[in-house]
């Protein structure tokens, strides 16, 4: 459950999911430049390009996706980016 500080994060493609859980922010390649996600995110739906997520956890650490492509969608508090 994300607090005030963090936002749900889910990414995943078919048959696998690389990322669920809380986080601070998320860099996400857009076909439109990179965005920021960060809690409370106005709502948002967008096609994605070629590149890197990279998600922070409210510890600090951060991980890494490369993608292809994909969608992301933003509303109440809950990223998701199908890849």
């Amino acid at each position: 459950m994300a607090d005030k500080t963090t936002f749900h994060l889910v990414v995943a493609s078919v048959g696998e999911t690389r990322f669920d859980g809380p986080a601070v922010s998320a860099t996400i390649p857009t076909a439109n430049g990179e965005i920021t996600v960060l809690p409370h995110h106005e709502p948002i739906v967008t096609t994605l390009k070629p590149g890197t997520i990279t998600a922070r956890k409210a510890g600090g650490e951060s991980q890494e996706f490369s993608i292809e492509g994909g969608v992301l969608e933003v509303s109440g508090n809950r990223a998701v980016v199908l890849l």
